[in-house]
């Protein structure tokens, strides 16, 4: 375990020797994953971090700076939330199989799983349906493991075997076993507008808090995390799927109901570990839902991200595919048996 004594540094050489170890593991999976991606057929990729847009989700925080021309011409940048953007350009431009180990940036974010610099494993597979990456996720966790010889991960009291068939559960299924909620009946056939009463209703009967000014997404959030992650990925990992429409800004829509869509979440011993996305090609209902976001945002925290015109353009461009993002410190964290990110970052950002 790394020692937390504030009058102890990062860089103390007490500290880094109790951290070494878990660190070390870091450059092992590391190999082994990129090995493994280069066998599937897949090109490594290096997405740059400043862009126009760092996303378009309402609760993701970016850092801004300023990108100053030879003429002295100022223009707004943002460090990136994740390499996404370009990386779905790529794919207009032909690529097929890419992945990247993406350095990005999020703001407001801190604790024992986060970082507000940290690593996203991110993949995609062109023309290939979203489960192929449940598939990818299985074959990870094993492969991790295996790299550091670990028979379970562990964390905060929970057990996982990294070996075991993930469960796929759906968010509706997650609900109903875990909080008692039947979350498709609050949902209507405009994905952009579920049924606030209905879930309130619902969510009160349950004995969750419930305010005047709380809007369907504050009860779903609430009872998600109060009542459905911390179940999730115990014993085996879970694959957490069928988001409602209106909590996939990114992904497509089911085909056999429009009400939910293609993502899905991967988790182990009540961590998420990955997010992943049948990936969403339509541009009139990205900008929709991208606007949408923007609305929520600077509602709620008085600001807004601009819109990046030119993915909108690659995107109609874009084959069918499908991504993932998975947070690569996090999956070492697992397999190295550390307690925190900052054992498995090689220099923590504090």
């Amino acid at each position: 375990m790394a020692i937390q004594s504030p009058a102890s540094p990062w860089w103390s050489r007490e500290r880094h020797l109790a951290r070494r170890p878990f660190l070390t593991a870091r450059g092992r999976i590391k190999t082994a994953l990129r090995s493994w991606f280069e066998a599937e057929g897949f090109t490594e990729v290096e997405c740059p971090a400043l862009q126009v847009s760092p996303g378009n989700e309402a609760h993701l925080h970016a850092f801004a700076t300023d990108l100053v021309g030879p003429d002295g011409n100022v223009r707004r940048r943002y460090l990136h939330t994740s390499p996404e953007f370009t990386a779905k350009k790529l794919l207009a431009a032909g690529e097929t199989r890419i992945f990247d180990f993406a350095r990005v940036f999020r703001n407001r974010e801190g604790g024992p799983l986060h970082q507000p610099e940290f690593t996203l494993l991110e993949w995609y597979r062109a023309e290939e349906p979203y489960e192929r990456l449940m598939e990818d996720c299985a074959a990870l966790l094993r492969l991790a493991a295996a790299t550091t010889g670990i028979d379970a991960f562990r964390w905060r009291g929970k057990t996982c075997d990294p070996v075991a068939e993930p469960e796929r559960l759906s968010v509706a299924a997650a609900f109903e076993r875990h909080a008692g909620v039947r979350l498709l009946d609050t949902l209507t056939d405009d994905p952009a507008a579920p049924d606030r009463d209905a879930l309130a209703a619902q969510a009160s009967a349950a004995g969750y808090r419930v305010v005047a000014d709380d809007s369907w997404t504050d009860i779903y959030s609430r009872i998600l995390v109060q009542s459905v992650e911390p179940n999730l990925g115990t014993a085996r990992a879970t694959i957490l799927c069928e988001y409602p429409v209106c909590e996939a800004a990114l992904s497509r829509p089911v085909a056999r109901d429009p009400r939910v869509a293609e993502r899905f979440e991967l988790y182990a011993c009540g961590v998420e570990l990955a997010n992943a996305f049948g990936e969403l090609t339509d541009p009139v209902e990205q900008r929709r839902r991208f606007e949408e976001e923007m609305a929520i945002k600077q509602a709620i925290y008085g600001e807004r991200y601009p819109i990046d015109e030119d993915f909108l353009t690659a995107l109609a461009q874009m084959p069918a595919a499908s991504g993932i993002a998975l947070g690569f410190e996090r999956l070492v964290l697992l397999a190295s048996g550390a307690r925190s990110i900052e054992d498995v970052v090689w220099a923590p950002v504090v």
